[in-house]
């Protein structure tokens, strides 16, 4: 990043922060993807809050993001679903980092969901509140029921609309990249898209576009009559939809394929996901008599007896080999994010799952037209 870009960057930020930093800050642990780009965002969340601790996503970490956010001072711990899942191991690591304080959690994915309940019972500070930045971690709140705190989600924000469409084509991208890598093309070939949603209908739409015959599968049946209507062949059930594919693509930011999945699986097929391979396969219940080699930088074959399959970027997300850059328009949500953090803080938010006001966000798109918009 240039140094005039990166003084822009800074400058909005600032311009952000500065409308919504609340009376009293809280105390704050931010989960994010620590790309080139991100230092600027973690300073706006020090900004409005006090900054405990950064965890960064463990298979998105940009090692130049990574010295500059420790260079301002900030901690890095390690993040893993296990430090939360444990609700003793998670209280005593808040503990550790702001006994006491009242805490705003800042996650991607859903990682605080396990232990939320404890943590709000037995903190010897407030756990203020949640900002959900995914739909996947949406979800995982959405299934507690009863909510402890607030849980204020941006995942579905008309603000994350052109992340969603961008992310789309970066995973579009990075998937053709490596299939290219080994001399094959994406033109011609039947696509299977695992979940339509904002970003499974966004790379379908684009696989579309490149001369790909694509096919959706879906849990959910209102998805599966959106995608009848924009044309696209869908299957009745994964099964059908995954041995007639060439690649298959999960984005569901949930469990798309379990172990006994694979097996059905065409001959060749390339596999590549939008999120962690954690969340989307179980590649742990996948049998043991299937071999893995490496044939090429960030694709892994699968073989036994009679079947094969290529697995790209280990599972994880695909765009991320690539920077999964996104653009100018990351800052849109990274700005709601501190403007939902400020909400928190105000303390008039009940227990359950809530969105930015309308009018905030007509302010931070109103910031960033002036900032980005040239």
């Amino acid at each position: 990043m240039e140094t005039s870009e990166r003084a822009r960057l800074d400058a909005y930020f600032g311009r952000v922060a500065s409308r919504f930093t609340p009376d009293e800050r809280p105390a704050s642990f931010l989960i994010t993807h620590l790309l080139p780009e991100r230092p600027a965002f973690v300073r706006g969340v020090a900004t409005v809050s006090e900054l405990c601790a950064v965890l960064p996503k463990p298979k998105s970490v940009h090692a130049s993001a990574l010295r500059q956010i420790e260079a301002d001072g900030h901690a890095c711990d390690k993040l893993s679903r296990e430090l939360f899942a444990d609700p003793a191991r998670a209280l005593r690591y808040i503990e550790n980092r702001a006994a006491g304080r009242p805490v705003v959690l800042l996650d991607v994915g859903g990682y605080f969901a396990p232990s939320l309940s404890e943590l709000c019972d037995r903190f010897s500070g407030r756990i203020v509140g949640v900002v959900e930045d995914t739909e996947n971690g949406h979800r995982r709140y959405a299934e507690l029921g009863k909510l402890p705190c607030p849980v204020v989600s941006v995942a579905r924000s008309p603000l994350k609309d052109p992340e969603d469409f961008l992310v789309g084509q970066s995973v579009v991208f990075s998937t053709e990249a490596l299939m290219r890598s080994r001399g094959d093309i994406l033109h011609g070939r039947t696509a299977l898209v695992i979940g339509f949603g904002k970003l499974g209908s966004s790379i379908a739409r684009l696989l579309h576009a490149k001369g790909v015959r694509v096919t959706v599968f879906d849990i959910d049946p209102v998805r599966r009559t959106q995608a009848l209507s924009q044309g696209f062949t869908v299957a009745r059930a994964l099964a059908d939809g995954l041995e007639d594919a060439g690649l298959v693509l999960c984005a569901t930011g949930a469990l798309s394929l379990r172990g006994e999945d694979f097996g059905r699986l065409r001959n060749g097929a390339y596999v590549a996901t939008v999120t962690s391979s954690e969340d989307e396969l179980e590649l742990a219940g996948l049998p043991d008599v299937y071999e893995r080699a490496t044939i090429g930088e960030n694709v892994t074959r699968y073989l036994t007896t009679g079947h094969y399959f290529y697995l790209l970027n280990g599972g994880n997300a695909v765009n991320f080999l690539h920077g999964a850059s996104v653009g100018p328009f990351i800052f849109l949500v990274q700005a709601e994010i501190l403007a939902a953090c400020a909400a928190l803080a105000r303390g008039s938010l009940e227990p359950g799952i809530h969105e930015l006001d309308a009018t905030d966000r007509a302010a931070i798109a109103a910031t960033w037209l002036d900032y980005f918009n040239r």
